[in-house]
């Protein structure tokens, strides 16, 4: 990266900036200033696959009009934050194809790394919830092997549950995905 990166972005600036940049690094934009993400370890690349693999099989299988997306989509947060969750599910008109943002995804995941358990627990879990579209925020930790589902309510807050097994319900859109896959 380069040094002109110190400056102060608005997530267009970052769009434009990772277009003209396009080395490959993950970034996403924290309060103005690009981050750049650690590599991954072997789990937490099994599990982000089998995550999204379970994902796109339960919308095939409830024959919803939802896509999704592992790494590499940014999710809008505010004006100077942006994210790029593991896996995310879209629900609605198909984003186009030149799109470099999910404005408003419904389902967001996290796998836990080192590196990013304060942040996925913390900064994101209350970034994704300001968004109205999110409904669900899955937080995956590889060491526990275990899941926290994050879930809009009704009234407009979240509850969360911690599974290390079963089904997990995602309604709305209407999925279910067995935590046992997730792990292997």
């Amino acid at each position: 990266m380069n040094v002109a990166l110190l400056k102060f972005m608005n997530v267009d600036d970052y769009l434009a900036w990772g277009e003209a940049e396009g080395d490959g690094r993950r970034t996403e934009l924290i309060n103005g200033q690009i981050v750049a993400m650690s590599p991954e370890q072997a789990d937490h690349n099994r599990i982000k696959l089998a995550t999204a693999i379970a994902l796109r099989d339960a919308v095939r299988a409830a024959a919803l009009t939802c896509e999704v997306f592992i790494d590499g989509m940014t999710v809008p947060i505010e004006p100077h934050t942006a994210y790029e969750p593991d896996v995310l599910v879209h629900c609605g008109e198909r984003i186009p194809s030149r799109q470099l943002t999910v404005p408003m995804p419904i389902i967001v995941v996290e796998v836990i790394s080192p590196t990013s358990r304060h942040s996925d627990t913390s900064a994101k879990l209350i970034g994704y919830f300001k968004l109205p579209s999110v409904r669900h925020y899955l937080v995956i930790d590889p060491d526990t092997r275990t899941l926290a589902h994050h879930q809009r309510q009704d009234t407009g807050s979240p509850s969360a549950q911690v599974m290390s097994e079963g089904k997990l319900r995602l309604d709305p859109p209407g999925l279910e995905i067995d935590i046992a896959t997730l792990f292997g």
